[in-house]
């Protein structure tokens, strides 16, 4: 075999030094790896991170005022639901919060929601009226932004004055349940329902199920029962400012200009305007209670698909204030 001067087998350790570049080389390999797994796991914590910071309410819900004087405000944003940001405990223990504060002049539930539950719109109501009875000399306003609809108006009747906005939607008294029916599309598909229950109307409403007249003929009486609930509610909160007409019950929706002259709202304002002008205190506090990180967390990942399945069989029926 023909070898060079330079060739490391002339030199008698040349297998020594050949095992030393390949553990030279391995150990290469492993820094090389251990920086790549250093930065993959900087990488995650940056992105762990940047998903905190993305949830969180890094800012308090009101800037500190000590014994200043201010307006408490209170966001009912959204759907009224059990599970959501505009729930009835959330709402009822913001509104505690604004009137046990010995600074607080006035209360203002800024309004921006298209309805959602009358049990949770009804326990709002009610909390609203008892605190108004146990401090009597601290104003409840409401005022309307976009939409002030169903629920939403309902927890707005509680309040002792509305302002809207000219072009604010106000309204829709009334109550629905939805569902689907897809007996005729079985029929065309050739899919035959079987459906065993104990108890003549434990397939109540089934939509796979032809609609049964007496079922159907139950579900108007209790639509019924609760829209008239819910007027009762408006009544008592609007009084004799109500001019009331055939379709104001109906379930229609007004324009906020509109809505004034029906009684539904007293006048234009916002919140400003309303802390300024009416409660004559400035200085705004929002005492509206925010999600913690794990829901909003648990919102962003859609780590509550799972309780989801139980609330869409109660929606599945479609109960709402409308």
């Amino acid at each position: 075999m023909d070898t060079s001067p330079d060739d490391p087998r002339t030199s008698p350790d040349w297998e020594r030094k050949i095992l030393e570049k390949l553990a030279f080389a391995a150990l290469s390999e492993q820094k090389a790896r251990r920086r790549w797994g250093i930065f993959f796991k900087l990488a995650g914590f940056v992105y762990l991170v940047a998903v905190l910071v993305a949830v969180m309410d890094w800012g308090p819900a009101g800037e500190p005022v000590g014994n200043q004087r201010h307006t408490a405000l209170i966001n009912v944003h959204g759907v009224i639901e059990a599970k959501g940001e505009a729930s009835a405990d959330k709402i009822s223990a913001a509104l505690q919060a604004a009137f046990a504060d010995k600074s607080t002049a006035g209360v203002v539930l800024r309004i921006n929601s298209p309805g959602g539950s009358p049990v949770q719109a009804g326990i709002v109501f009610d909390e609203m009226r008892r605190l108004k009875a146990k401090h009597p000399d601290i104003p409840l306003y409401a005022v309307v932004e976009d939409i002030c609809a169903s629920g939403g108006y309902y927890v707005a009747a509680g309040a002792d004055k509305i302002y809207v906005n000219k072009a604010s939607i106000v309204g829709s008294i009334g109550v629905l349940m939805n569902g689907f029916g897809f007996t005729g599309a079985m029929e065309k598909l050739g899919v035959e329902r079987r459906l065993l229950t104990a108890g003549e109307n434990k397939g109540f409403l089934d939509p796979f199920s032809p609609i049964n007249p007496a079922q159907k003929a139950h579900v108007e009486a209790m639509l019924g029962e609760i829209h008239q609930q819910f007027i009762d509610v408006v009544k008592q909160g609007r009084g004799k400012r109500l001019q009331e007409t055939p379709e104001l019950f109906s379930g229609l929706v007004w324009t906020g200009a509109q809505s004034i002259k029906l009684g539904l709202a007293d006048e234009f304002g916002t919140v400003d305007t309303v802390a300024r002008e009416a409660i004559k205190a400035e200085k705004v506090v929002d005492y509206s209670v925010k999600e913690n990180i794990a829901e909003r967390f648990a919102k962003r990942l859609g780590a509550d698909a799972a309780s989801g399945f139980g609330r869409g069989l109660v929606e599945s029926l479609g109960v709402r204030a409308q």
